[in-house]
């Protein structure tokens, strides 16, 4: 213990001699006192107040998982078995619904050809009258561009300086009308 002593007093003291007052062996027995003090205290407030606060909030988030966990396995095996009647009653649904497909679609088909006939009837009429209507516009265009080719025809020659009439414009401009057709 004495050799400790005397260590000690030579790493506590500088080249003057002062040494280092809190590793001076003369404090040694207040600085244990007030560790023991501390740690005593620190000792009696973990185990008393803090430790026993930090069990019971483990035991009950334990106990509280538990539980969870305990009813989680009962949704489940509710979900389970809600699962599976779900599935019975959309087979059952899966079934129902093919056989109004099918009914639905002949329905559908025979509505379908009645629309269509009656469609393609209508457009057969309509479209014997568009080619009537067209035919009396073509010849009704083709009456008013032999008059304004006349027209024309005449206007042409008067502005060459040739006199001309009305029929012999006519003639002219049905002998080249017939040469484009």
């Amino acid at each position: 213990m004495a050799l400790l002593a005397l260590l000690a007093d030579a790493a506590t003291t500088d080249a003057e001699g002062v040494s280092f007052p809190a590793l001076d062996t003369w404090h040694y027995p207040s600085q244990l006192f007030w560790l023991f003090i501390s740690f005593g205290g620190l000792y009696f407030v973990m185990s008393r107040i803090v430790l026993p606060r930090l069990s019971n909030n483990l035991e009950r988030r334990s106990d509280t998982i538990a539980d969870d966990l305990d009813e989680a396995a009962k949704l489940n095996e509710q979900a389970e078995e809600a699962k599976k009647e779900l599935e019975l009653n959309l087979a059952k649904a899966r079934s129902g619904a093919r056989e109004t497909v099918a009914e639905a679609e002949a329905e559908m088909a025979d509505e379908i050809a009645a629309e269509t006939r009656r469609a393609d009837a209508e457009l057969e009429t309509r479209l014997e009258k568009a080619e009537t209507r067209i035919q009396e516009l073509r010849t009704e265009a083709m009456d008013n561009v032999q008059t304004v080719a006349i027209e024309a025809t005449r206007a042409i020659v008067e502005k060459l300086g040739v006199k001309t009439t009305a029929a012999k414009a006519k003639t002219a401009v049905a002998a080249a009308l017939k040469e484009r057709r």
